[in-house]
């Protein structure tokens, strides 16, 4: 019996979920717009816009596949960013970030909800892992040296050269993870670059649990202090300090003292303090 006919070709179609941002739009700045289509993503979106000559950059593309074969539309990835409060000003426009997008698409193919938006589960590369592991060989021989010395100890200070692109924030993430580090204080300067020390400690499923506190210029609460602090004193909750050169040096105007929502900051005896962008303040004399 001939079959031809009976099971008709799959149309080739490539069922996307993705996010574009407007470039030079002020009355749309931090906003994405997300869409679904089933043919090339750009073509998409210049149909979108007409003839206007706005620029545009997309920052998200997937595939919506389910495993099932059936696919998902940008309206069930609206659906769960409205139900999770993020501001939807108009349409398909979503203030929002791209790791927001990623959690609701992995809740939407797992059927979990993942609280803390871990959406990232990537390994180390090659030279992250040889970073990582020199650094590891260099603190346990400081170590050995220092159990065997007779007047005080050595403090280990290990330089990482790292390029752009390197990942050094991921690569610190995980030597505090395998040296079991719990108590670590980021130290920059240059503040820009906290969204980095945030999100990759905020994102990544081998850093959960991990408390993440950013140093900036407000009071921390009583209670949020203490909060942390418990949770680090219970070893169950590692904790990561960020905070500026400056600030974190920086007296109150009329004392002279130590600002005062930071004198916890002074108080912790931290494993391991880590300078990033140093070439910044490298010639200052107060280094």
């Amino acid at each position: 019996m001939a079959t031809k006919g009976y099971f008709p070709k799959r149309p080739d179609t490539k069922p996307t979920i993705y996010a574009y941002e407007l470039i030079g739009v002020p009355d749309h700045k931090g906003q994405l717009k997300i869409g679904y289509t089933t043919r090339n993503v750009k073509t998409r979106i210049k149909e979108q816009l007409g003839t206007s000559t706005v620029k545009y950059r997309i920052v998200y593309e997937e595939s919506s596949l389910l495993d099932n074969g059936n696919a998902f539309t940008d309206h069930e990835v609206h659906r769960i960013l409205r139900k999770r409060g993020i501001e939807n000003p108009e349409g398909e426009w979503f203030k929002c970030t791209i790791q927001q997008i990623e959690s609701v698409v992995q809740e939407i193919r797992t059927g979990e909800y993942s609280d803390d938006a871990r959406v990232h589960n990537f390994p180390m590369r090659p030279e992250q892992q040889g970073a990582v592991e020199k650094t590891i060989q260099y603190f346990e021989e400081i170590q050995r040296e220092n159990k065997n010395r007779k007047n005080g100890s050595r403090t280990p200070s290990f330089l990482w050269n790292a390029k752009m692109r390197f990942g050094k924030t991921f690569a610190s993430y995980q030597l505090a993870k395998k040296m079991k580090w719990t108590r670590m204080l980021v130290v920059t300067f240059k503040p820009a670059v906290e969204d980095a020390w945030r999100e990759d400690l905020l994102t990544h499923v081998d850093f959960k649990n991990w408390q993440y506190h950013y140093a900036k210029d407000r009071e921390t609460s009583p209670e949020e202090l203490e909060e942390i602090l418990a949770k680090n004193r219970e070893k169950s909750q590692p904790l990561v300090c960020f905070g500026s050169f400056q600030d974190l040096l920086g007296v109150d105007k009329k004392t002279g003292a130590i600002k005062a929502k930071n004198k916890w900051i002074h108080a912790i005896n931290w494993e391991v303090v880590i300078f990033d962008e140093s070439h910044f303040g490298a010639w200052r004399d107060r280094r």
